[in-house]
């Protein structure tokens, strides 16, 4: 009875009613699951932040909170690249730690306690939820409901975002692709209707933007580029005028105030697209309002006498503003996007961010599968119905798909406009084939015409639907694993199997960072490679010389000529830079191999790439036939840098596999060469339980009478 008291309570309702109500299960159904999703970290750890730079991001939302913004703004922070420091506020997008607070003063203002680490590690979820509610949105404008929900299905899953957004995963990205997916929705209805108010929204959501995510400058040159299309395909018109100038006026004047950002907009070179459609915006309103007072002929002659000066001013005026330095040259990242070769012959610090990479075509599958297809579809039904909207869209596609392959971080930006387009071209598929099924219901018999022109029509709809079924749950399956496998697992916390199939957890991190915190002096300095350092910072409270900022070239430069020095010349650079201990990872007894002979030729480069570390060659740590190798034909310079004798030491007595001789290195899966030697200028302090970390005490000086 109840059952059907609840049926006939639903069927009661009108058609619109009951529409919007199942479009509200499935939107509140692809929210829910994109947060649950992304939980695997939690359930089969803990409550951990990932990764190397969140730990910063957790320090500083942790100062925010404990101390409040105005000491944050001010805060300068000597436990950072000794000895120089670093000014936290004016170096860092505070959108993150901002966010983040707020919701933590909110929650324990309603007495709901919570830890502020909480707060940072369920942060990314949370905002993958809000993601795939403006996903559905933004989708909606371009071209129906059906779209919109099944964008949001996607994005709430789809691996290329999931990998910036999991539990613990507290980066500047987690809440950025929020920020640029509103920005662009509400751009879009500034452009489809012209109204301040939608505007205004649209500057707003940009400023959050800026506040949160370096990522920005893409947002502020795409919808430029979108302008400018606009105007050469001749679909200018007021509303846009109205939309653009709005944003660029108010985006830009709130974009200033944030610290780090400062005079960019006006002043770097990857902003004066931007400036320049603006200033055509207006040229272009202008010569509209003339031609309207004047015969076409004097129209004709004062369009092209104007066009002359104003080309001519132009560039004489950029020119004489760049050679001045009043506009700033495009900073590295920006050329590395432009020529992918760039930063490998000229910044290796660039080039040495794994997350910098091109990004190869197995990378593309791996985070998008079935999106990789659906895409071209996609693109194809915006061709198909050109508007001003479905315009954006397609250089959005277009251009998020050329950087995402120069850059693998990048992945990021495309998988969102992956999950649109594929939203597009699955909906628009359904809606031409449902409207061919001959569903014949019961007691009645179909009275529609055959026609004789499309033989099979019936068959032919219903495989097309199951082929899209079958799509979707390839999809669902291939996400879900995806995530669980990969992107679920805390970089600082590592996991294996054993022989018998069951767990091994290596907490060496934790238990080193712990121990250094409670067995050092206060004011130690560690030396590191740049890696570490937040980590460090965030979980030792130590002094560091380099870590993740990456900003001083010459100051990593430094460490990495130590590192990759004999000991003597190690010593002198590390007394110079008041060392008391040294920090390295080695995987060669478990087999990890993100470790620090890995990276060392990353080192030797960046090293060698200044005037101090100019006697460092990389060819010298080659061997005569062009290999890198730790074992007995390693070269000279290799088997006696500090940086190995840091890592092996002691190494070549232990037996690391079954029928191997000692001092097997299970990563480079060789003998090492040089295992009889000890350290002169350092002593072994610590080493955890599964030999990841390894650290030293610099000795001090002998006496003089000695």
């Amino acid at each position: 009875m109840g059952v059907h008291k609840n049926q006939s309570w639903f069927f009661r309702m009108t058609h619109e009613k009951q529409d919007t109500l199942v479009k509200m299960l499935i939107l509140s159904m692809a929210a829910v699951l994109s947060f649950s999703t992304r939980l695997f970290s939690v359930l089969r750890f803990e409550s951990v932040i990932h990764e190397f730079d969140p730990y910063f991001n957790y320090r500083t939302t942790k100062y925010l909170a404990e101390e409040g913004f105005y000491n944050f703004h001010n805060w300068f922070d000597d436990r950072a690249w000794y000895p120089l420091g670093r000014i936290i506020g004016g170096t860092i997008y505070p959108g993150l730690m901002i966010t983040s607070t707020v919701i933590y003063h909110m929650l324990n203002f309603l007495h709901i306690t919570i830890d502020i680490r909480n707060v940072c590690v369920f942060l990314a979820p949370f905002f993958s939820s809000l993601t795939t509610i403006v996903t559905y949105l933004l989708t909606k404008e371009l071209l129906n409901d059906g779209a919109g929900l099944v964008a949001a299905a996607m994005i709430a899953i789809v691996p290329g975002y999931i990998s910036r957004s999991v539990a613990g995963s507290y980066d500047n990205e987690g809440i950025a692709i929020f920020c640029m997916l509103l920005t662009y929705y509400f751009w879009i209805k500034a452009v489809k209707t012209g109204s301040l108010f939608w505007s205004t929204l649209c500057s707003l959501a940009y400023f959050y933007m800026v506040s949160s995510w370096g990522g920005y400058v893409f947002l502020i040159n795409l919808i430029p580029l979108h302008v400018l299309v606009l105007m050469f395909t001749g679909r200018f018109s007021h509303r846009v005028y109205v939309a653009y100038s709005a944003l660029y006026c108010l985006g830009t004047i709130l974009s200033m105030q944030i610290s780090f950002v400062g005079f960019q907009p006006v002043q770097s070179s990857e902003h004066m697209a931007a400036l320049g459609v603006f200033g055509l915006v207006q040229l272009h309103a202008f010569v509209n309002f003339v031609r309207s007072k004047m015969t076409t002929e004097h129209f004709n002659v004062l369009f092209r006498t104007l066009t002359m000066i104003t080309g001519v001013v132009f560039a004489a005026l950029a020119a004489v503003l760049a050679a001045s330095g009043k506009i700033a040259p495009w900073t590295g990242r920006f050329y590395s996007l432009l020529d992918p070769s760039y930063a490998k012959n000229n910044i290796p610090i660039i080039a040495s961010v794994s997350e910098h990479q091109p990004t190869t075509w197995s990378s593309f599958y791996f985070d998008l599968q079935m999106l990789v297809f659906l895409f071209p579809a996609g693109l194809y039904f915006c061709f198909n119905k050109l508007t001003d909207s479905n315009i954006f869209i397609i250089i959005y596609g277009v251009t998020s798909i050329y950087f995402a392959g120069v850059m693998v971080r990048l992945m990021l930006v495309l998988a969102p406009v992956m999950c649109i387009l594929s939203g597009i071209a699955v909906s628009s598929t359904l809606d031409t084939y449902m409207k061919n099924l001959d569903v014949v219901q019961k007691g009645k018999t179909s009275k529609k015409k055959t026609d004789s022109s499309y033989t099979f029509k019936n068959e032919v709809a219903w495989a097309v639907v199951m082929l899209m079924t079958f799509f979707m749950m390839t999809y669902t399956f291939h996400c879900t694993w995806v995530t669980s496998e990969a992107y679920s697992s805390p970089s600082i916390v590592l996991a294996a199997r054993s022989g018998d199939g069951g767990r091994i957890i290596f907490d060496d991190f934790r238990e080193a960072y712990f121990w250094l915190r409670h067995n050092t002096p206060e004011d130690a300095k560690v030396m590191s490679w740049w890696d570490y350092g937040y980590q460090i910072t965030a979980m030792a409270n130590r002094t560091i010389l380099v870590d993740n900022n990456t900003w001083n070239n010459t100051h990593i430069s430094r460490v990495g000529q130590a590192m990759a020095s004999t000991e003597d010349k190690a010593y002198e650079i590390m007394r110079e830079l008041d060392v008391d201990y040294v920090l390295v990872l080695f995987g060669g007894l478990t087999g990890y191999s993100s470790d620090d002979i890995n990276k060392f030729l990353w080192m030797v480069r960046i090293g060698g790439s200044t005037d101090k570390g100019a006697h460092i060659k990389e060819q010298d740590y080659y061997t005569p036939n062009g290999e890198f190798r730790v074992d007995r034909e390693g070269s000279p310079a290799m088997l006696n840098c500090l940086m190995y004798k840091m890592c092996y030491y002691r190494f070549g007595s232990v037996y690391t596999e079954q029928g191997k001789p000692t001092g097997y290195d299970r990563v480079r899966n060789v003998e090492i060469g040089n295992k009889d030697f000890e350290l002169d200028v350092l002593e072994e302090a610590y080493t955890s339980e599964h030999w990841l970390v390894r650290i030293y005490k610099v000795k001090d000086l002998d006496n003089r009478g000695n």
